[in-house]
């Protein structure tokens, strides 16, 4: 198989995997790709998986290359509450939740940290890579960080307070929570809403 031939077919893979070039030439040879990158016509981006080189590379595509590598995951935690205006920080770790293990993953665009939760923890879409919504993010997030539990360490969050208020749907917020079956979760909950409505 020629490159421009491949190209041709994978049009429309913003990310493609050797699986997906077999599927179009089932014999095709490794050697091929180690070739390609050394011409610059592709990036391995980890074990497996490969963008073409004029892909550009924004946080739009480093979603959906966060969802593609470690299947089943979609964005959430620091980086979801970054992006929703919760958190001042920049985030320079796309952060994920996935039903599989927790791993993290280096790559030649960027680093990538998917976190374990229970398999009936829901995902949901967002723009054309999954992403949680904002209540799912928030919870995610104090479901991880267990020693985030009072008063000092919800002002150390330098929490966005107006900004949870306006956005967050508290019907769908308590929906979540109640999913996720852990009662000390709940318990870290009822104090930082106390904490939101006293400031």
């Amino acid at each position: 198989m020629h490159y421009l031939d491949l190209k041709i077919q994978l049009k429309d893979f913003l990310i493609f995997s050797i699986k997906d070039i077999e599927k179009i030439d089932m014999s095709f040879h490794n050697q091929r790709l180690s070739e390609w990158q050394k011409k610059g016509y592709v990036k391995k981006i980890c074990k497996g998986f490969y963008i073409f080189s004029d892909t550009k590379i924004n946080e739009q595509t480093l979603f959906a290359i966060a969802n593609h590598i470690y299947e089943p995951s979609y964005i959430s935690l620091e980086m979801a509450l970054s992006i929703y205006g919760l958190i001042p920080e920049a985030v320079y770790v796309i952060t994920s939740v996935t039903s599989k293990k927790t791993r993290v993953l280096n790559s030649t665009v960027g680093n990538f940290m998917y976190k374990h939760v229970k398999p009936q923890i829901k995902e949901y879409n967002g723009y054309s890579y999954k992403i949680a919504d904002v209540e799912k993010a928030f919870l995610d997030y104090l479901y991880f960080n267990s020693k985030i539990k009072d008063e000092e360490s919800f002002e150390s969050m330098r929490f966005n307070v107006e900004a949870f208020k306006e956005i967050i749907n508290m019907q769908k917020f308590n929906n979540y929570l109640e999913a996720f079956e852990n009662n000390a979760l709940k318990k870290r909950v009822k104090k930082f809403l106390t904490y939101i409505n006293n400031a």
